[in-house]
């Protein structure tokens, strides 16, 4: 199913038409109106009406995660307060948290971008959405809701946790789509398991999996796992949240809603724009947002832009998934490593379940990486030399791919503890001491 034929299925040329048209207008919103980028763009020289068109979008000063922090609470914002009609707000793990604001417009064109994403799914009218996704200031409960709403699903409004009533509505309730993290559904799977529910006769049919990074391996578990198509999804609470981006039934690259959020790719050292189809961070222009016209924002996200066209019909470009961030790359005796390596790793191997822990630390001046792998109950009662060995092979493929030397300890299964939110796949100690 697509959502909305006219923009999703939008000739390209008559796309970037209208992209053009709309970054005019967000290039002057934002400056006539938030005092930060008008101080932005004339430290560059750029003026609105320098923006001629949608190539002029190289001229326009970037937006990071920071300014959001130096601007709080309500800085970026280029309409009056009596015209925000809701807030949301990151974590703030790291410092103040980045507010976000949308008026009633805002919220339209959110309902209608994450009902997009749900029909790339597969999903229509007739389907229970379980959204088990946090609601509150989290932007990922709320954005699949009012989708769902959107689309004419009846939503259930779960939020995360209290998995034993989850499973329950779900059968009770003929839940069809199920929304969450990855890492979330991977629980609901195993705690069925472990209560004797046949999750496998329930008629669910699809999963918007999103908000943490996942692998083609983790993929294959959950589908394994969960009568499930494994659809991934995009979003970020600065742009919007969910339904910026989502894969189709086709599982290969994420549709872009590229009439609303204009994505870039850049060299993340230079800041250059990179060839079409080469790796480097993503970078968005919210085109439509009346509320924060956001210029540029560098996502810290690393993937590539296909630009061929997808057997589904729809003419935007696909993002591939995600594989890392350019802030959360370890840096290990000198060696880049990801998290996504390890869990690609991981989840090729018999008898490792799919949670594990990476800890970071230092022994005198050298690092130290540790990786905590659940592996399944039979393999952890057996004998001491299966263990040995499937620790020895972990170690081994870890070690070619990384190029460094993890310890890998093995742990008892249900050990590393559960999120219902984003898992914490990564502890760095080197920064406590």
């Amino acid at each position: 199913m697509i959502f909305s034929e006219k923009y999703e299925c939008m000739d390209r040329k008559e796309l970037k038409r209208l992209q053009g048209e709309r970054l005019r207008d967000a290039a002057r919103r934002a400056y006539e109106n938030v005092p930060f980028y008008r101080k932005k763009f004339d430290e560059c020289g750029v003026k609105p009406e320098h923006i001629q068109s949608l190539d002029d979008i190289v001229k326009l000063p970037f937006t990071v995660k920071d300014d959001f922090r130096q601007t709080y609470p309500f800085g970026l914002f280029a309409v009056p307060q009596r015209e925000i009609v809701r807030v949301h707000a990151s974590s703030g793990t790291t410092g103040k948290p980045t507010v976000v604001g949308y008026t009633r417009e805002d919220i339209g064109i959110w309902a209608e971008t994450s009902a997009r994403t749900l029909a790339c799914g597969g999903g229509t009218a007739e389907d229970v959405l379980q959204v088990a996704y946090g609601y509150g200031l989290f932007t990922g409960g709320l954005g699949l809701h009012y989708g769902g709403e959107r689309l004419g699903a009846m939503v259930i409004p779960m939020s995360g946790g209290n998995s034993m009533k989850q499973l329950m509505l779900m059968q009770d309730f003929g839940t069809t789509l199920l929304a969450c993290t990855p890492s979330y559904s991977l629980q609901l799977a195993e705690e069925a398991a472990a209560e004797g529910f046949d999750i496998k006769k329930t008629k669910l049919k699809a999963g918007f999996f999103g908000a943490e990074p996942w692998t083609e391996a983790m993929r294959s578990q959950i589908e394994q796992r969960l009568p499930v198509k494994a659809i991934d999804i995009y979003g970020l609470s600065e742009v919007t949240g969910p339904g910026v981006a989502s894969e189709c039934l086709e599982q290969h690259g994420l549709h872009v809603f590229e009439d609303h959020y204009y994505p870039e790719v850049i060299n993340p050292s230079t800041g250059e724009p990179v060839a079409p189809g080469e790796r480097g961070e993503l970078v968005f222009t919210c085109l439509t947002k009346q509320a924060i016209p956001l210029i540029r924002y560098r996502t810290r996200d690393l993937t590539t832009l296909d630009e061929t066209l997808c057997p589904c019909g729809r003419t935007s470009r696909r993002m591939a998934r995600v594989t890392g961030r350019t802030d959360d790359m370890l840096i290990i005796r000198g060696v880049n490593v990801f998290p996504s390596q390890i869990e690609t790793v991981l989840m090729k191997i018999d008898g490792v379940e799919p949670h594990y822990l990476i800890v970071v630390d230092k022994s005198g001046v050298l690092d130290e990486l540790e990786i905590k792998v659940e592996v399944s109950e039979n393999l952890f009662s057996d004998e001491v030399k299966k263990l040995e060995a499937l620790r020895r092979r972990i170690f081994e493929e870890l070690r070619s791919v990384l190029s460094v030397s993890p310890k890998i300890s093995l742990v008892e299964p249900k050990s590393i503890e559960r999120s219902v939110g984003k898992a914490k796949r990564v502890i760095d100690r080197r920064d406590l001491k």
